[in-house]
């Protein structure tokens, strides 16, 4: 079992991710499509993981001050029973984390809170429930230790130029550094 978990950077992969959303969101669960893509996409990290090349599983996140928000995590059903979701997650948790952010937040279906007591997200308060898309949901959070190698300014600036969750990874524009300067007006509009 090849399971390999990502973030999503090309079109494929993002039609990969939303595709896995449609069947559990619109329909396992006959979420309305407006609600389920919401206009956050594009503000989003979005995190696939495939199981022997097959898309597989997927997440969402958006970043807020000082919190990860975890949405639209979703799992085809064939691939429920296997380590997909649990390294799925631990990739977020560590995305999260190498980012600096401590605090992981979610919204959890109601009947679905001790499923994320797993990943040791518990309850904000257990007994405050709001609704949306015909589901009782509940307000979950998990505190993260700091990670050792979060991206600091102190790194350099190529670091921060670096893809997304591959920080440890020369990027494209780092290799572009080895040329000369050529912009001799030096970012100056004439």
């Amino acid at each position: 079992m090849d399971i390999k978990v990502q973030v999503v950077t090309t079109p494929d992969a993002l039609a990969q991710a939303f595709a896995i959303r449609s069947v559990v969101y619109l329909g396992e669960q006959q979420c309305p499509y407006n609600e389920e893509f919401d206009g956050n996409d594009f503000s989003a990290t979005h995190v696939i993981a495939h199981l022997d090349g097959e898309p597989a599983g997927t997440t969402r996140m958006r970043w807020f001050g000082t919190f990860a928000k975890y949405e639209r995590v979703a799992v085809l059903p064939r691939f429920r029973k296997t380590p997909v979701t649990r390294m799925m997650m631990e990739f977020c948790f560590d995305l999260q984390c190498r980012k600096g952010i401590t605090t992981g937040y979610a919204h959890s279906m109601k009947g679905l809170a001790p499923h994320w007591a797993k990943f040791g997200f518990f309850p904000r308060d257990p007994e405050k429930v709001f609704v949306f898309s015909d589901h009782e949901y509940v307000e979950i959070f998990r505190e993260f230790e700091p990670h050792p190698h979060a991206v600091k300014l102190s790194d350099g600036p190529y670091k921060t130029l670096r893809l997304e969750g591959s920080w440890d990874e020369p990027g494209i524009l780092e290799e572009s550094a080895v040329r000369p300067a050529t912009n001799i007006h030096g970012g100056k509009i004439s």
